[in-house]
């Protein structure tokens, strides 16, 4: 039974990881921010570290088994849906650093980042939440 949790979150995972590729794709970044912001959250569910960790772990694993490179932008869009789909409360950040210019997207749960390292938002300004 618990191999059989580990290949569905993988699945999905997997299946957001499509998603969003087919939207980025297209340069269509208006959609995917909509899709994004508008991804419904899971009520009534207490979401404990393990699932945060175990739906992060499956992103990881899914961008690995991915035929593309997988983009931050694209992953966390689809991190963020994951983790909103069982209950989580996720906003992808999107953030730009001047010198050298770069823009980045990343996760955070109740304002801790979990998609990326901890201090990343001490290398970019914020641009947006959703």
């Amino acid at each position: 039974m618990k191999g059989s949790w580990r290949v569905f979150l993988f699945l999905r995972a997997f299946w957001q990881l499509i998603r969003f590729d087919y939207y980025l794709s297209r340069g269509n970044f208006a959609v995917l921010y909509k899709k994004v912001r508008d991804y419904p959250l899971k009520k009534k569910v207490v979401v404990t570290p393990e699932v945060i960790d175990r739906a992060c772990r499956a992103i990881d694993w899914a961008c690995v088994w991915y035929p593309k490179q997988v983009m931050c932008l694209q992953r966390s869009s689809a991190t963020t849906c994951l983790l909103r789909a069982y209950g989580a409360r996720t906003e992808m950040v999107i953030g730009v650093q001047r010198l050298p210019f770069k823009a980045h997207a990343w996760v955070e749960v109740d304002g801790r980042v979990v998609s990326d390292t901890s201090y990343t938002p001490e290398m970019y300004a914020v641009l947006d939440r959703c």
